[in-house]
C-alpha cells in the first residue's frame, strides 16, 4: 500500500500496528481505529464537542454536593441496565451538571453498549418546530424516533425555553412516552425546584452561587415546564442537587492568559 495515500501512516489504514518486545512481536489496534470509534460514538449520541472529553475521572469536586453527585453518577453506571430511575441534576450555571450527564451517557454507550442520545432542550424544540415548514426534509417522527427509542436520553437545560401550551404538551408527550416504556432519562436544569423535597436547600440558589440575589428567583422549574411535567419527572428521576460557584467564571477566567 502506498504510504503517501494512507490516511494513517502508523497502520497504513489496516487498523493494526506491530508492537515489539523482548518476547517478540505482536499486533494491537491502532490509535486511529480508537479515535474513529470514539468519533462515531459522539456523532451518534450528539454529545457536543465541548463535552466530549468530559469523564467522571476528570470531574472536579469542590464541595460535598459535587462529591455526592459524582458518587450517584458512578452508582448509576454500575447499576445499568438494572437501573430503573433517571436523574435530574439541578443547580446554578457552571457547577458541572452537563459534565456529569454527558460523562454518564458516553460511558454507558461505550462500555455498556447502551443506545443513547443528547439533546439541548432548546435545540429539541427548534428542531421539532422546523419540521412544520413545508420546506423541511424531516418529519416530526424523524426527530422523535431516536428520542423515543434510545435506552438513555440526556435532556440538557430543561426549562431553558419559556413554557407555552405547545411546548408543555410536546415535552410531556416525549417524557411520558419514555416513562411508559421504562427508558432512562437524565435531565439538567439551572432553575430552582421549590418542591417540598428541596425547599430546605434553597440557599444554593442565592447570591454566592450565581443567581445574583438572595430573593426568590423570578422563575422556578415549575414556572418553566409546568406542574404536570414536573410531577411526572418526580416519578422518573432522583433529584441530584449540585451547588457551588460558576466554574467557568471563577476558574476558567482566572486561567486565561494573553
Amino acid at each position: 500500500m502506498d504510504t503517501e495515500k494512507a490516511e494513517c501512516p502508523k497502520c497504513l489504514d489496516t487498523g493494526w500496528v506491530r508492537v515489539k518486545s523482548d518476547k517478540g512481536s505482536s499486533a494491537r489496534r491502532c490509535s486511529c481505529i480508537i479515535a474513529k470509534t470514539e468519533a462515531a460514538v459522539f456523532e451518534r449520541t450528539r454529545i457536543p464537542t465541548r463535552y466530549r472529553k468530559c469523564t467522571l475521572q476528570n470531574f472536579e469536586s469542590h464541595n460535598d454536593s459535587h462529591k455526592d453527585a459524582l458518587k450517584i453518577s458512578k452508582k448509576f453506571i454500575a447499576n445499568y441496565p438494572a437501573q430503573d430511575v433517571g436523574l435530574l441534576f439541578i443547580g446554578p450555571c457552571g457547577v458541572g451538571k452537563t459534565h456529569l450527564a454527558t460523562a454518564i451517557l458516553a460511558e454507558l454507550v461505550t462500555k455498556k453498549n447502551a443506545a443513547g442520545i443528547f439533546y439541548d432542550f432548546r435545540d429539541l424544540i427548534r428542531e421539532i418546530q422546523a419540521t412544520f415548514s413545508p420546506d423541511s426534509d424531516l418529519s416530526e417522527s424523524d426527530i422523535l424516533r431516536p428520542i423515543f427509542e434510545s435506552d438513555v436520553l440526556v435532556l440538557d437545560e430543561l426549562g431553558a425555553q419559556r413554557s407555552s401550551s405547545w411546548v408543555e404538551e410536546t415535552i410531556f408527550y416525549i417524557i411520558n412516552r419514555r416513562y411508559n416504556e421504562r427508558r432512562l432519562t437524565i435531565f439538567t436544569s439551572n432553575y430552582p425546584d421549590t418542591s417540598d423535597e428541596v425547599d430546605a436547600r434553597a440557599p444554593m440558589f442565592k447570591k454566592t452561587t450565581g443567581f445574583g440575589s438572595q430573593q426568590k428567583p423570578e422563575d422556578t422549574l415549575v414556572d418553566r415546564i409546568g406542574i404536570r411535567l414536573r410531577s411526572r419527572i418526580y416519578e422518573m428521576c432522583k433529584v441530584v442537587e449540585v451547588a457551588g460557584q460558576d466554574y467557568r467564571k471563577v476558574a476558567k477566567q482566572a486561567g486565561y492568559r494573553f
